[in-house]
């Protein structure tokens, strides 16, 4: 039976992620409307710099242990018992669950605990990308635990094929095309191209998490290929090193490379948008995506783009229209078509721009994605946001 209660001031949700960071980052606007209309939200996540963020905008935090990297079964167990143990005493209407191991443990958890819950699959990571034992052990977890949640929400067509088509899904009705997170289009407005002094001075950026899985290798890789012929081009890096991930850079890779004069390492922030303005074309030469947040926002803000001609990339990016697509994990066809975008002209780069702002604003603006967030609440629980 579902339960019913009278008003939002009565409803309570948990989101449970891997990093207070991706809460932060990429859900935002959620979280912004749920507190506005009063819902008690909680996130759960380990602790981390965006933490205090979460809390100023409302939210009440409990930090959990979790290892995003590793698979030490005591481990994820105690992360599954805190979860049990913490659902029973929140008594939550829903509980939305984002990445491998909050969606695998917290979807048991939530069955334990008795309470509903929502599996969102942000990206397949490594259990797609690599062929390994401790792959293949994720996909039976996978399998096993996505049998208990309310639905399944995938963040594009590809993934939720993956899924059916491997029979991860004991209950395929469940699966939801979610179509990416969204963006907000007014934070993330149109800005023109920089004003170059030389088209030579050109600036690419790849913004972030640190990892060889998003193509950072062959991203450097190509910025060697490309300094002789193109001397001025700037290439950069945006995003958090030494991140709990199997696929981590570590800071002597980044260090070598700058002394080495291929790339800019800036760090991270908070807000990319300065970044995104100062760039005239945002790259992710990633192996495989959700549907990442870094190419909406760029294309929101009217940026051309390379990338990866693979799930998730190609959700945003479409080869010739607002962008251009390289094979992913080869160096030679992502140089030819950064050297592609570097000799376009401005008025072809532009247009490009424009193209993607247009694409983003009729696809993946936010407000669609928290319109079914809503809609799912008022489903399982009648109260009307």
């Amino acid at each position: 039976m579902k339960p019913r209660i009278e008003r939002p001031a009565d409803l309570r949700v948990i989101l449970v992620c891997n990093t207070s960071f991706a809460i932060y980052t990429y859900r935002q606007g959620l979280i912004r409307t749920l507190v506005e209309r009063g819902v008690q939200v909680t996130v759960i996540a380990p602790r981390d710099r965006t933490t205090e963020l979460l809390v100023r905008m409302g939210c009440r935090f409990i930090e959990l242990g979790v290892a995003s990297k590793g698979t030490n079964p005591l481990a994820d167990l105690h992360t599954m018992w805190q979860l049990v143990r913490l659902y029973r005493s929140i008594r939550p209407h829903v509980v939305f669950h984002y990445t491998i191991k909050p969606n695998i443990y917290g979807s048991v958890a939530a069955r334990l605990a008795g309470v509903a819950s929502v599996a969102v699959t942000t990206g397949l990571g490594y259990v797609f990308i690599q062929k390994s034992r401790a792959a293949e052990v994720a996909k039976r977890l996978y399998r096993f635990a996505f049998r208990f949640p309310r639905e399944i929400w995938f963040l594009n067509r590809d993934d939720e094929a993956a899924f059916i088509e491997q029979n991860l899904l004991v209950y395929p009705e469940r699966a939801r095309l979610l179509h990416g997170e969204g963006v907000d289009l007014v934070q993330f407005a149109p800005v023109p191209l920089p004003e170059r002094a030389s088209r030579a001075e050109f600036v690419f950026v790849l913004i972030g998490r640190l990892l060889w899985d998003k193509g950072i290798g062959e991203y450097v890789e190509a910025a060697r290929q490309l300094r002789e012929r193109y001397p001025l081009a700037r290439f950069q890096l945006l995003g958090p090193l030494g991140v709990d991930n199997p696929s981590a850079l570590s800071r002597a890779d980044v260090d070598a490379w700058q002394q080495e004069g291929i790339v800019d390492y800036l760090g991270e922030a908070y807000d990319v948008r300065p970044v995104i303005a100062a760039a005239d074309c945002v790259v992710l030469p990633s192996y495989r995506e959700g549907v990442p947040r870094t190419l909406m926002e760029a294309a929101a803000m009217s940026r051309p783009i390379v990338a990866t001609d693979v799930p998730g990339c190609r959700e945003v990016v479409e080869h010739g229209v607002n962008g251009l697509l390289c094979d992913a994990r080869s160096v030679n066809s992502l140089a030819g078509q950064l050297a592609r975008m570097l000799d376009m002209s401005d008025a072809e780069r532009r247009a490009m721009g424009e193209r993607g702002r247009q694409k983003v604003a009729s696809e993946f603006d936010e407000r669609l994605v928290i319109e079914r967030y809503k809609d799912l609440l008022n489903n399982l629980t009648g109260v009307s946001l």
